[in-house]
């Protein structure tokens, strides 16, 4: 009678792993359908780099952690207090830590300076974001 009880725990440890694998999948699978998403590595100081996904709302620039069932984003950045700063190729330590074929670079949140890695082309459309909104005493935030 108490192996029965042993397969049956196993038997849900196992029912849940699978499940928490799915979830994850599915997550995963909705972040990169939707509009405004890009694979970008984060590395805020003085913790390392962290592998996620990027969001453009329409006031905000959100990363969210990559293997998480969370909804919310754990690094919220306020579109008008972002500043894009240079870019550059990533070092050889850095490469093992981010997305291949992407590039560095830094960004300014209310003086506090971090990196993002990401493709070339996902910088150039980071760029246009940020130049696109309104202008300072015309629109709602520059």
């Amino acid at each position: 009678m108490s192996s029965s009880y042993v397969f049956i725990a196993l038997a849900g440890l196992l029912f849940l792993l699978v499940l928490a694998v799915v979830l994850f999948g599915v997550r995963r699978s909705q972040l990169r359908r939707t509009l405004g998403t890009f694979d970008a590595s984060i590395c805020l100081p003085p913790r390392g780099w962290q592998m996620g996904v990027c969001r453009y709302t329409d006031t905000r620039l959100e990363w969210l952690r990559l293997i998480s069932l969370s909804p919310r984003p754990p690094h919220s950045f306020l579109r008008s207090s972002l500043e894009i700063g240079s870019w550059r190729e990533p070092t050889e330590a850095e490469r093992a830590r981010i997305q291949p074929g992407a590039i560095i670079v830094t960004l300014c949140h209310e003086d506090s300076e971090f990196l993002l890695a990401m493709k070339y082309e996902v910088y150039t459309g980071l760029s246009s974001w940020l130049e696109a909104g309104p202008v300072i005493g015309i629109g709602t935030w520059r």
